[in-house]
């Protein structure tokens, strides 16, 4: 009885059709290749380096790596709306044409400005790849296969950072290519795939002719999303607490992860003497791959224990909170990570702490649909990754000053250690119930936007400043650039800070008690 329910089954699954798995295996494709070209960058520093047409050092790297995330920052706001109106056929074909010519470019650069443009137009780029991929999943799937769908897709990014060190170590020790060729060689793979996607993608399943009738009634079978239409839901989620504690979790965990794609190899080459400049031996490559592929577990790790502490009667709330408090404390072996003498013990501190974050992620990130309506977990994510980009740019300024002063890596890994109880305790005190948001302020209170702007011109002054020299600090990075003095420069950042202050205190104190909406 239960074998011929089994076949019935079985053959029903079949009449239905899987196509739409195909186009997963393109998103999760297209992803792979988006971790492959951000991550090259921090493979092919040491050699970078040591090009006298870069005159490149600790603290221009991690300009050019900032130059990156401003970008992604910004795009990470935009790109959604574009794939909105044009849709994801031909806006994540736009994504993929502009940062595989960034990425291109990267090879033709001779001075850090060059890098730091070829740099900014990737980020541009890059950031329509989430949004396009959630979208090309809306629109091939019923809601109960979209969590599925995603992280199938989004499992391209671990594979993207473990195929990326192999990649440069045959391009470097067996094709003895140079770096320029490196960047230039591996453009390819987002050509084949805009191919690829162009010929098999359709914004509508009901136009691809791989697409029978039963698949695509299992499509379409949900209920058309309400039009919900709230003029200025963007300003009104600023005022919200629930944004906020989103928002400044990925502004204190994410930096994390940009650090170890873009440092840790750095890192493994000078404290364990690998060769990252001819990777004459496939040991860097084997140890980087090892550490992304600990965190994929980490990740479905992470997802699991949440639902099995549901299961069990535990609330939403503290289920979700739980899971991250976990998470936080399986990062703290990595603050030993520069004392450790054995690269593979190193590895397996990394590695788990890397896991911890995924899992940490994975929770963080079902915090905007636990709270808000779906009308506007969209905007909610779109805050939250700008916010997260943010405090990566920050990060990578502060490491790039503190390995060109310094010359350790231990005041990051002690960062990484604190971040995730950060993280957790600024998510617990703004949503100490993780109660669902169901109306929003009539108008975002003065205060904030006042708040949020003088945070943003501080921020983007402290970025785009170049390193002080001699007193001397450049209003942007690279030549012909004028200057602030140490003084005037740290006056002005003071003169931001302090306006945001004031303006969180007076909207705390004066805040609008009008109903909401």
């Amino acid at each position: 009885m239960s074998d011929a329910r089994g076949a019935t089954i079985a053959g029903a699954a079949d009449r239905i059709g899987r196509y739409r798995w195909v186009i997963v295996g393109l998103l999760f494709a297209a992803t792979a290749i988006n971790y492959i070209d951000r991550q090259m960058i921090g493979l092919l520093k040491p050699i970078m380096m040591e090009d006298p047409a870069l005159h490149m050092d600790e603290r221009t790297y991690a300009d050019v790596v900032v130059w990156f995330q401003i970008a992604y920052a910004v795009g990470y706001l935009g790109f959604g709306k574009v794939v909105d109106v044009i849709g994801a056929r031909l806006g994540y074909a736009a994504a993929v044409i502009i940062w595989t010519i960034a990425h291109v470019a990267h090879g033709g650069a001779y001075s850090v400005t060059q890098f730091a443009l070829a740099r900014f137009s990737l980020g541009i780029g890059e950031s329509g790849n989430f949004p396009a991929g959630v979208k090309s999943v809306a629109q091939w799937f019923p809601q109960k296969e979209r969590a599925y769908a995603i992280g199938l897709f989004n499992a391209g990014a671990n594979v993207g950072a473990i195929l990326t060190p192999l990649i440069v170590y045959v391009m470097i020790s067996h094709l003895e290519m140079s770096w320029r060729t490196v960047f230039i060689s591996t453009g390819i793979f987002g050509v084949i795939w805009l191919i690829a996607w162009l010929a098999i993608y359709r914004d509508d399943p009901a136009t691809h002719p791989k697409v029978g009738s039963s698949e695509l009634a299992h499509i379409t079978q949900d209920p058309a999303d309400p039009d919900v239409k709230t003029p200025g839901l963007w300003l009104r989620l600023l005022a919200t607490r629930e944004t906020w504690a989103f928002a400044l979790g990925k502004f204190f965990i994410d930096p994390i992860w940009w650090f170890y794609l873009f440092w840790l190899p750095g890192f493994l080459g000078a404290q364990y003497g690998l060769d990252l400049k001819t990777w004459s031996t496939p040991t860097a490559a084997l140890a980087l791959g090892a550490i992304y592929l600990i965190s994929d577990v980490g990740s479905i790790f992470g997802g699991w224990l949440s639902g099995r502490l549901m299961k069990a009667g535990m609330t939403v709330n503290k289920a979700r909170k739980l899971t991250m408090l976990i998470c936080a404390f399986c990062v703290l072996p990595v603050v030993f990570a520069t004392s450790v003498d054995n690269l593979w013990v190193s590895v397996i501190l990394i590695g788990i702490a890397a896991a911890a974050h995924q899992g940490f992620s994975a929770n963080l990130y079902t915090l905007p649909s636990d709270t808000f309506p779906r009308f506007a977990v969209g905007a909610v994510i779109g805050i939250g990754g700008t916010v997260g980009a943010i405090g990566g740019a920050l990060f990578s300024k502060y490491s790039g000053d503190i390995l060109d002063r310094v010359g350790s890596y231990a005041p990051m890994f002690i960062a990484a250690g604190a971040a995730y109880f950060l993280a957790i305790l600024s998510v617990h005190l703004l949503t100490p119930r993780l109660e669902r948001v169901e109306s929003f302020h009539r108008s975002t209170p003065w205060g904030v936007i006042v708040s949020v702007a003088a945070g943003l011109g501080g921020v983007i002054v402290f970025l785009a400043s170049g390193k002080n020299v001699e007193g001397c600090v450049p209003v942007w990075m690279g030549v012909a650039s004028p200057c602030f003095q140490t003084g005037t420069y740290w006056t002005i950042l003071g003169m931001f800070g302090a306006v945001a202050i004031v303006a969180i205190v007076a909207n705390a104190l004066f805040r609008d008690k009008s109903p909401q909406a």
